[in-house]
């Protein structure tokens, strides 16, 4: 009896923090090397589930700046010893606003951080022996990137797309035909094969969202133009 290869990037979800944020905890199955993309709260709730597939933290990737996306990196980078990376720099005005809004939100303490590395469109970051594309894609906020495992065609989009919708661009500095211009630009030439963990929500697949999305299909889209 066959059995199918091990992937060579492993992923598990752990929504985080009352917005129930998509963290996704990726590792190397080689080396059990790996990052946490989008810490933004929970930390015992993420080192649980580390400890619990035996993945050993290098460090914390991050697509923007918003509160439920980042409010725990500091600390868990902190606590961990290890960098951050991403997200692109005109998202810093977020992130100096952490403790600010988390304040605001009713959230544990937030405490602002300064990147170990600013991202900006292609990129790549590392995470075991795996890559990972970046790509910049402004909308939601400025300074949104996403990552992408062209191996097993697998993107990790923040909140730039989800299942069914889009993310919201009446926040400071946040543009919509910016967004629809990342997500037909940036996100649909990588293939409608794709699947993507959105910020909030279920997985999906690029050719999905083509296809029934209400602001982003191609019949949408050509409707809007």
């Amino acid at each position: 009896m066959s059995t199918q290869p091990t992937p060579p990037v492993q992923v598990t979800v752990i929504p985080v923090t009352p917005f129930q944020q998509n963290c996704s905890l990726v590792w190397d199955a080689r080396t059990k090397r790996g990052a946490f993309i989008d810490a933004g709260g929970d930390i015992d709730q993420l080192l649980a589930a580390a400890e619990q597939h035996g993945v050993t933290i290098e460090k914390l990737l991050v697509t923007h700046g918003h509160l439920d996306h980042c409010g725990a990196t500091a600390e868990l980078a902190e606590r961990l010893g290890v960098p951050i990376e991403g997200p692109h720099e005109d998202d810093r005005f977020w992130i100096d606003a952490l403790e600010q809004h988390a304040r605001s939100y009713g959230f544990p303490p937030a405490r602002p951080f300064t990147p170990d590395r600013w991202l900006k469109q292609g990129d790549t970051v590392t995470v075991g022996g795996q890559t990972l594309e970046v790509h910049h894609c402004p909308g939601h906020t400025p300074g949104h990137v996403i990552f992408y495992h062209a191996g097993v065609k697998l993107a990790f989009v923040g909140d730039v797309l989800f299942q069914g919708s889009i993310g919201r661009t009446d926040f400071p500095k946040g543009n919509l035909d910016d967004l629809i211009t990342s997500i037909t630009t940036r996100l649909w030439p990588l293939g409608n094969d794709v699947h993507f963990v959105p910020g909030h929500g279920p997985m999906s697949t690029f050719g999905q969202e083509r296809r029934l999305n209400p602001f982003v299909s191609d019949f949408a889209l050509k409707s809007r133009a």
